[in-house]
This record gives structure tokens, sequence and C-alpha cells, in this order.
């Protein structure tokens, strides 16, 4: 069977998930995030994609980025690979791939889903049980999106930086957006949306 292709659009917003082989961890300790963090920073620049949100979970990461060429993303994600699968290898006396096939993806068509993504990918560790509170995890984009710890690599999207006229007024608002756990309609949409590779 065919595998879909994939769709990418200028400027259209894309949910990208990838797995570790079998769920798998592909992260082990503290500096293993670091390294994936530092080779997501490279490639985003390397390949003009801008970075909305993530979260690096132990077997699995969520990014939602932009990017002006829509069609660079599936080299953002293998430059990412072609640097963290040898370092994991080597470091950890493995062989083989890291990752369960190829990275899913999902184009964010509608605006209103924009947020609602965000939410969906620095709530991960708060659904997993791993923390009660998304600003306990270190390794997702929260604590920089609500003005805790500045990452030099994630960048506004237009409907983030709407929800406030300055910086204080936009994090305050979008901190309030965390008080209630995400509705099972959205979540399931969300998964959905992963499987059909867009989300109107």
């Amino acid at each position: 069977m065919p595998r879909r292709k994939r769709l990418f659009l200028p400027g259209v917003p894309v949910h990208l998930v990838q797995r570790g082989v079998g769920r798998q961890a592909v992260f082990f300790e503290d500096a293993d995030y670091k390294a994936y963090g530092y080779w997501m920073k490279e490639s985003a620049a390397q390949y003009q994609v801008d970075i909305h949100a993530f979260v690096l979970m132990t077997n699995h990461v969520h990014i939602l980025a932009s990017a002006a060429e829509g069609a660079c993303f599936s080299q953002f994600m293998q430059h990412i690979g072609r640097h963290y699968v040898p370092y994991i290898n080597k470091k950890y006396e493995r062989s083989g791939t890291l990752w369960e096939g190829r990275f899913r993806s999902s184009l964010i068509k509608s605006d209103r889903h924009f947020l609602t993504v965000m939410r969906y990918i620095e709530l991960n560790p708060v659904r997993a049980h791993m923390v009660q509170d998304p600003a306990l995890y270190r390794w997702s984009s929260y604590r920089h999106n609500t003005g805790i710890k500045p990452l030099t690599f994630v960048t506004p999207h237009p409907l983030y930086e709407a929800l406030g006229k300055d910086h204080a007024s936009r994090t305050e608002r979008y901190q309030r957006l965390f008080a209630d756990a995400l509705p099972d309609d959205d979540l399931n949409a969300i998964r959905l949306a992963m499987r059909k590779g867009e989300l109107e």
C-alpha cells in the first residue's frame, strides 16, 4: 500500500510527532534532552522553520511549527535524526533505528485550533502523570510561552501574539488557558488529525 503523501503549505502550522520504535524510550538522561534540543535549534535555523511549541517526552516528541517554505519539514526532521540517532547509538552502545518509521504530521488549517494544539502539546507531561503543573516539566516550550524561562529558538506565532498587547499580558493570558484540562472532544480531534494528516 503506498504511503500517504505529506501535505505541507507555506506558512500553515504543522503538528509533528515522532515516536520511539516499539514505543520504547528515546531519551534516557538530561544530556539526551539537551542534545536533541541543540539539534532541533540548529535544524530550525538551517531550514528556516519557526518552532512555536514542543515537548520532549520519554518515548516521543511533539513539535508545532511553521515555515515559509512548507516542503522543508522533512529536511528539518531528518537533520535532527541524522545527528541524534548516531549520538544515542554510540552513547548507549546500540545499533539500528531509534524511531518508529516516519514522523507523523498534521496541518493545522483552522486558526481556532492553533492554541488548542499548543495546549495539547505542552500538557502532555500532565496527562502522562509525570508532573501536576506543566511549569514543572523542563523539556517543553511551556515555560517559554508563559514567560518563565526564555528559549532562543521558540518563535511566537501571530495567534499567540494576539493574546495580549505586550509580553506580560500575553503570557498571563496564555497561562490562564491551562487552568482546565483539554476536553475529550479536542483530544480525540487532534489524535484523529494525526492519522488523517490535517486538522480542519
